[in-house]
């Protein structure tokens, strides 16, 4: 199997499939207590995360990667990998968003940043894929292969 086939075969369908699911689930929270309850930008997508990590951890474990390991190990690395992701991403959407975003495109109060939840929603997902794949759930990925 080419390297490409490895990196983006099917648990990374699979993956992005979950990741649907539980990004809606997420973002309706996250959007529920930015507009709704009033919470700040990084109460809202903090919150949206955390439920959306949790769906996130049950159904790729076993669907995504064919993982049997103890739920204390691998708990922990996810959570670690899914802190890393958030902070990194949410930061750095924030950040083009309130540089080019608020410049250029002249978004404002709410527009900015919804816009920084989407841009920061499609880096998580992406730096979370390979976190899972090569830290949490790295040791199933011959086991995942040789089974399909």
């Amino acid at each position: 199997m080419d390297r490409s086939n490895r990196l983006l075969g099917k648990p990374f369908i699979r993956f992005l499939i979950i990741g649907v699911f539980n990004t809606l689930i997420g973002l309706t929270v996250t959007y529920g207590t930015l507009h709704l309850l009033s919470f700040s930008y990084w109460g809202s997508t903090f919150t949206g995360n955390s439920v959306g990590a949790v769906v996130s951890y049950t159904l790729n474990k076993r669907i995504t990667f064919n993982n049997n390991d103890r739920i204390p190990r691998t708990f922990l690395l996810f959570v670690m990998v899914i802190l890393f992701c958030y902070f990194s991403s949410y930061y750095i959407g924030l950040k083009v968003v309130q540089l080019a975003g608020t410049q250029l495109l002249h978004l404002r109060g709410n527009w900015a940043k919804d816009a920084a939840v989407m841009i920061s929603t499609g880096l998580y997902t992406i730096m979370n894929y390979f976190g899972q794949k090569w830290i949490v759930f790295r040791e199933t990925e011959n086991r995942y292969e040789a089974s399909n």
